[in-house]
């Protein structure tokens, strides 16, 4: 498959699924129970992020062999990505911005992500390395992740407040369907048939 064995490669899109799986556990404990767990949520954003990042080096030879161009733009903007999303959580866990800003980097970086993963899935439509089904399950997660690009204005003019927000900024926010629910099945499902190979 590529430099990486399928076992290496399924464990750490596992890894990133669960992460990111329980960093939505910890959101929910937060807004019910209080800290420590919405600081555990940024770091699970963050480490299933930088996770990601490493999954898209994993996978570049077997997306280069298709598309040898946007493989190599696909790996930059998802590393990128994880990046800005790692940023995210520094900001907000050293005190440095609010949430609101935290959130406007971990959309924003998720969703270039996102992007990552329609270039990848556009791939393997071709080469068809897993079912189609996870491939069209792949396009759809990468789409609604890639909406958080709109939240790159609100990045750029340092808005901190939902209240100061334009809608469309606030509207970025449906990409943390794609991130937080859809990508982590997609990259469970994704780890769970490279296992089993």
């Amino acid at each position: 498959m590529s430099g990486f064995s399928s076992h290496t490669i399924g464990c750490t899109a596992v890894a990133s699924g669960v992460v990111a799986l329980i960093g939505l556990i910890f959101i929910i404990l937060f807004f019910t129970v209080g800290q420590p767990f919405g600081t555990l949520n940024d770091l699970c954003i963050s480490l299933a992020a930088i996770l990601s990042g490493g999954l898209a080096i994993m996978l570049y030879r077997v997306h280069h062999a298709q598309s040898p161009y946007l493989s190599l733009l696909a790996l930059i903007v998802a590393l990128v990505g994880a990046l800005v999303v790692a940023a995210g959580s520094v900001l907000v866990i050293s005190g440095r911005a609010g949430w609101f800003l935290a959130g406007l980097y971990m959309t924003a970086g998720n969703a270039l992500i996102g992007l990552w993963l329609l270039a990848l899935n556009f791939s393997a439509r071709l080469d068809n390395p897993w079912s189609g089904g996870l491939v069209v399950f792949g396009w759809v997660v990468g789409a609604i992740m890639a909406v958080g690009l709109i939240a790159i204005p609100g990045i750029l003019r340092g808005i901190d407040a939902q209240d100061s927000a334009p809608w469309f900024v606030n509207a970025g926010y449906v990409g943390s369907l794609g991130w937080m629910i859809l990508y982590p099945i997609w990259c469970i499902l994704l780890g769970r048939t490279l296992l089993l190979q």
